[in-house]
């Protein structure tokens, strides 16, 4: 049996960015209210010709580019989202047709928030058990379309955007991607909405933050264990990018003493399944992570579902 490993990254946001001033002339905010409650200060927004298969479609380019890899040579692509438009084709069957790959398997994964995660496990199970040799892995959410722009609760705090890895068989790797620790609480599961006609997002904001900030803690060095590691030994955690106030609490309290903490929910605001692929793929440009390093990536959210598993820096 293979290990698999992450060999590339890459991220596509789109060039249109929204401010907190910006904000402040569409609905009752301010800049001061916006950073004091949820840290963001601008977040990209696509334009009604920008799909969601096409940021994703952007973020994979750059991935395999960086894997070195063509398009060809993919089996599986798996697009986690939960903003897709149609029910078929799907994201990733789309995604495969805008890059020209053959024939590989395309999946969509809908876990919200924790979408990417959740994609990441799927993409190392297939490989381990021989169904794939190399993987697409995207998280892309337009959530633009799904957001009531005249609601200052929510609409302060999404963006747009797409993050890829590729995912490989390395024989022999153990470590390269660790064991998933997933799992959802059912019946807070109407707490991260998007439902509707049109389908809109809401939250409980409150019973997120109480949920996220006392139980994540504990799953998240779970998932750490299951990896052999303890948290002082990573050297960075990309949590789901919901609000800087869960972020930042939640970091602390998993013990990740020595570790970079990724923070891009500022810049980028909550970009759901994006999120963390896009927060993990701008530490590998920055060069704040090492080829190698221990990386806690854990996503949360929608369903209040859950998962998180320590990757290996490419």
């Amino acid at each position: 049996m293979s290990g698999s490993r992450i060999t590339a990254v890459g991220h596509y946001q789109p060039a249109r960015v929204l401010t907190n001033e910006d904000l402040a002339g569409m609905v009752d905010t301010s800049d001061a209210w916006i950073t004091s409650r949820v840290g963001i200060r601008t977040r990209h927004i696509a334009g009604p010709d920008e799909p969601v298969d096409e940021l994703a479609a952007h973020a994979a380019a750059k991935a395999l580019a960086a894997a070195g890899r063509t398009p060809e040579e993919i089996d599986l692509v798996l697009v986690a989202t939960s903003t897709a438009t149609d029910r078929s084709p799907n994201m990733a069957a789309r995604v495969a047709a805008r890059l020209g790959m053959p024939g590989p398997a395309v999946m969509d994964v809908n876990v919200v928030c924790a979408g990417f995660t959740h994609a990441l496990a799927t993409a190392d199970h297939a490989v381990r058990a021989g169904g794939a040799e190399r993987v697409l892995v995207i998280g892309a959410d337009k959530m633009s379309d799904v957001t009531d722009w005249t609601d200052r609760t929510t609409c302060v705090l999404v963006g747009d955007g797409a993050g890829a890895a590729v995912v490989e068989a390395a024989a022999g790797a153990t470590d390269g991607i660790g064991p998933v620790l997933w799992g959802s609480v059912p019946e807070m599961g109407n707490a991260v909405r998007i439902e509707g006609t049109p389908p809109r997002f809401a939250q409980e904001g409150q019973s997120v933050y109480r949920w996220a900030t006392t139980r994540l803690p504990e799953f998240a060095r779970r998932a750490c264990e299951k990896a052999g590691l303890t948290p002082e030994d990573l050297a960075a955690v990309v949590l789901h990018q919901a609000n800087l106030r869960i972020v930042e609490p939640l970091a602390r309290r998993i013990g990740a003493v020595n570790a970079v903490v990724a923070r891009d929910v500022v810049d980028s605001g909550n970009t759901s399944a994006a999120s963390i692929p896009l927060a993990f793929s701008k530490l590998v440009e920055q060069g704040a992570v090492s080829s190698g390093d221990p990386v806690l990536l854990f996503g949360f959210g929608g369903n209040l579902s859950y998962a998180g598993q320590v990757v290996r820096c490419p």
